[in-house]
């Protein structure tokens, strides 16, 4: 089995589709949906493109799409995250909620060549987790206690490492829609005992004109910050760093 990871496209419908379709061409046998899919510019017309997939895909629930199924269900929330939950669930319809509800936290799929491979939004733990590339290893061991697999698979800071931590090794794919660093749509490719960091090119302008279209209020806004003047990687590092305690 040779599998695609996808994480946190933010309803980025321009990007998903370009590295839908290198998935194509790649061969890939299973999708594996790494959570924050829906929060941001097109949420509805990126989650029916991913419904589409069937069978084929495989879900675990990050952060957002927990806050945008509460917001959905009027539950209130706090900060900015919240505001911005609720913005997206005013564009989406109930299928598009029921989706999202009961997804698992962590799935763990033998892929071969490389063996048992879980896969997670942020850690194994908490879907909101900040653990980044240059984190110590003591806080990956706690992160990482209890995980039996030799190969983890996370996303939800936006930018692709391969590194090993504490005995195992671990993969980010890095964002989809909202990459931090050099432009374009990132993901990996696991199988035949080989993980591939992956970037798609998609035009950006075009991307801009499409999601500055459509309903979300602020996303002329988006895509701005976001697709056609995306933030740097050490930009994001550092920004991060506050969050992880390390």
């Amino acid at each position: 089995m040779r599998v695609a990871v996808l994480a946190d496209v933010h309803a980025n419908l321009p990007a998903l589709e370009a590295v839908l379709a290198d998935v194509e061409a790649h061969g890939a046998d299973r999708i594996v949906l790494l959570g924050d899919i829906a929060g941001g510019p097109m949420p509805a017309e990126t989650l029916d493109v991913l419904a589409g997939l069937g069978d084929r895909a495989t879900w675990v629930h990050g952060n957002g799409e927990r806050e945008l199924v509460d917001a959905f269900d009027g539950k209130p929330g706090e900060g900015r995250s919240a505001a911005d939950a609720a913005t997206c669930a005013a564009l989406i319809e109930q299928r598009h909620r029921d989706l999202m509800a009961g997804l698992p936290m962590t799935v763990t799929l033998d892929v071969d060549g490389l063996g048992p491979t879980l896969f997670c939004h942020a850690t194994p733990r908490r879907d909101d987790e900040f653990v980044l590339v240059d984190s110590p290893i003591s806080r990956w061991n706690a992160v990482l206690d209890g995980v039996d697999a030799g190969l983890v698979v996370c996303g939800h800071t936006h930018m692709p490492f391969d590194r090993l931590a504490g005995g195992r090794r671990v993969v980010n794919p890095g964002s989809v829609g909202m990459n931090y660093g050099p432009a374009g749509a990132y993901w990996a490719l696991l199988g035949d005992g080989v993980v591939q960091l992956r970037r798609t090119a998609y035009d950006a302008a075009e991307a801009a004109e499409r999601i500055a279209a459509g309903r979300h209020p602020e996303a002329a806004w988006w895509a701005e910050h976001y697709v056609t003047r995306p933030y740097g990687d050490a930009d994001a590092l550092e920004a991060f760093a506050e969050f992880t305690g390390d």
